[in-house]
């Protein structure tokens, strides 16, 4: 043992403050300060210190916005136990796909589907899924609307055009009911010698001439009602008339400035109409159509309407009117005799390509490019027929010559008329009245 550790220790003396302790504390305070502060500064100085910026964080922030995610988590946990969601795994699929959200994810099952449609709903709103349904109805009930048959108000040249056909169509309509009567009473043999001998006929028929007709490729031809004529139509913009039989060129029409579509004869034409008066019609893939006479080697008039290419032209048995085709999905008809577009005819859902005309007068067949043909009655404006059956586009349409497929007559008493056969469907049921006839 050292001697200094025998010293005692010293006792240590009690102090005695008076007055307040508030002024030593804050010395005492103010003293801890200036050396922490003076620590610092001198940590800076040795580069053992680096401060980048002056910003700070917020322990009681930061506190408080977990706090409040905490809050809102257990807010929606509340919110989804009071969603009542459907128990049928269908309807829960279809809720998911109305909110866009997958219907079905890996490895899920009913129940798991359930909680994650109660989930969505607690963050959308439970009138999210009825907002999205009503959203649909209404998508369904305009797309509805928009496939209804609508129409709107003619002109008066309109309505004086079909009152005008339909005294033309129906004594036409009677001679040809008649006609058909007269056939049907000939005996079976009769008709069948008949058939015979114009097979025969056919089997004799042959090439009896062959005509370069133009250097582009031929488009369109139409021989003349008096079979005189024949009239060709050329990709190189040019109409061509051509004497029959000996195929000699009479007379080249010049106007049209890209491919025609085609060019066909006016009913009567070279019967009794004169050379003067309009012979022809053609078009054209710029959207023109032309008149022509028999006289002259350019156009007598144009016609102008569509916007686009315009691929047939047909003629009303009448020759007052004249039916045309394009490709803006519509057609039209034209009244020679007022010098005016009388309808407006949409209902194809792409590019019309072809029009012909019911021997009666009554009917308008067209074929367009969405597979479909359509039968228009030209005396009411309604699609009577919806044809289909065609897998591609249809570039060619036609009645027969005596205006029905097997030469019966029908009687609709619904309508109080007679049809033609192409009212009726395959089991000989009209489609007017629903009537079967004998």
């Amino acid at each position: 043992m050292s001697d200094d550790e025998d010293v005692a220790p010293a006792p240590k003396r009690t102090r005695v403050y008076y007055g307040s302790l508030e002024e030593k504390e804050r010395e005492r305070l103010s003293s801890e300060k200036g050396r922490g502060s003076d620590g610092v500064k001198a940590g800076i100085k040795a580069g053992n210190i680096n401060i980048s910026s002056g910003e700070t964080l917020d322990l009681e922030d930061r506190v408080s916005e977990r706090q409040h995610d905490a809050l809102a988590a257990f807010e929606q946990r509340r919110r989804a136990r009071q969603i009542t969601v459907s128990t049928d795994d269908t309807e829960v699929k279809a809720g998911l796909r109305a909110l866009g959200e997958p219907i079905i994810l890996f490895g899920e099952g009913p129940a798991d589907r359930r909680e994650r449609l109660r989930s969505v709903l607690s963050v959308v709103g439970p009138d999210a899924l009825k907002k999205s349904r009503r959203e649909e109805e209404r998508a369904k009930r305009s797309q509805d609307e928009c496939q209804q048959t609508w129409y709107h108000e003619g002109s008066a040249s309109l309505k004086d055009a079909r009152l005008w056909l339909a005294k033309y169509s129906l004594p036409r309509a009677m001679k040809r009911l008649e006609s058909a009567r007269a056939l049907r009473d000939v005996a079976e043999a009769t008709r069948a010698i008949r058939q015979q001998e114009l097979q025969n006929s056919l089997r004799n028929l042959n090439n009896f001439c062959s005509q370069i007709g133009d250097d582009r490729p031929i488009s369109f031809c139409h021989f003349s009602p008096d079979s005189k004529m024949l009239a060709t139509a050329s990709w190189s913009g040019l109409c061509k008339l051509w004497s029959v039989p000996d195929c000699n060129l009479i007379r080249t029409l010049r106007g049209h400035h890209t491919n025609v579509g085609a060019v066909v004869f006016r009913p009567e034409s070279g019967i009794s109409l004169e050379k003067s008066d309009v012979n022809l019609a053609s078009c054209s893939t710029d959207g023109s159509v032309k008149l022509w006479n028999l006289e002259s080697d350019e156009p007598v008039a144009d016609i102008e309407g569509h916007s686009d290419r315009v691929s047939r032209v047909s003629w009303h048995p009448s020759g007052r009117f004249l039916g045309t085709t394009s490709y803006d999905n519509s057609w039209r008809l034209w009244d020679l005799e007022v010098q005016e577009e009388i309808l407006h005819q949409e209902g194809h859902s792409k590019g019309v390509h072809d029009i012909h005309f019911h021997p009666d007068g009554s009917l308008a067949a067209t074929g367009g490019l969405d597979a479909f043909g359509r039968v228009w009655d030209l005396r009411t404006g309604r699609c009577v027929v919806f044809l289909e059956g065609h897998l591609k586009e249809i570039y060619s349409v036609h009645f027969s010559p005596n205006g029905s497929a097997n030469e019966r007559r029908i009687y609709c008493k619904k309508v109080n008329y007679y049809h033609c056969d192409i009212f009726l469907s395959s089991d000989s049921k009209c489609l007017f009245c629903s009537l079967y006839f004998f």
